[in-house]
Order: structure tokens, then sequence, then C-alpha cells
């Protein structure tokens, strides 16, 4: 995998945050409805708006759609009746990715072991 900016074949670091949201949340929604029935087509579109302001860069608008379609049968029926739980559940509890980014979680920069002091 190569990571960078600009150059086609490579992915963002951008990139690669959305798809951890995308998948993490796809993996618990799939694990849980998919006990019920195999889906159709399960398909997990992520998108989020870059914005540069007072607090510096980051990521606003961030949504998940998912598109899901289970057999049309009385187990694709509970399979896709428990899909809007499934996700909820993803988004307030089970993914710790999502869960990371919205929750305030402090990092700690080093550099050989050193951490690094605040220049304003």
């Amino acid at each position: 995998m190569i990571i960078g900016n600009g150059d086609p074949d490579a992915f963002s670091p951008v990139d690669l945050l959305l798809a951890a949201i995308a998948g993490c949340t796809a993996m618990d929604v799939d694990a849980i409805a998919g006990k019920r029935a195999e889906p159709e087509h399960f398909e997990v579109d992520i998108r989020a708006d870059k914005i540069k302001d007072a607090g510096g860069n980051r990521l606003v608008n961030v949504e998940i759609n998912f598109h899901v379609r289970f057999p049309d049968s009385e187990a694709g029926a509970a399979a896709a009746a428990v899909l809007p739980v499934a996700a909820r559940k993803s988004h307030d509890r089970l993914c710790v990715v999502s869960r990371t980014v919205e929750l305030p979680t402090p990092i700690t920069v080093r550099i050989d072991g050193s951490e690094l002091s605040v220049v304003d």
C-alpha cells in the first residue's frame, strides 16, 4: 500500500481514515444482520468535507451510507429489520475507529521517546 498526497496510485491519510471508519462500521453491521440472512448486496459509501478553520484542518459532515439488499424471505426481512439497530449499535458503542474519532482522544507525539513541547 502506498500512502501519499497527489499520487493517483496512493491513498491519502484522510482516505485511509475514512476507509477505516466505513470498514469498521460495515463489519459490525454485517456481523449483526448477517446472522439472520446473507445480504444479496452490501455496499457502504462514506463522504466528508475537509475544512480549514480556526481549529486547523479537519473533516466535518462525515456520512456513512449503507446500500444493503437481503433476500425476499422471512430471514431476509428479519435481517433488514435489524439493519438500523445494527448501524446504531456500531455508531454508539461497537466501532472502535469511529468511537475514537468522535470522542476526545488525546494523542501524544514523541520523537525518539521524548514528548514534543507545545510551540505556538
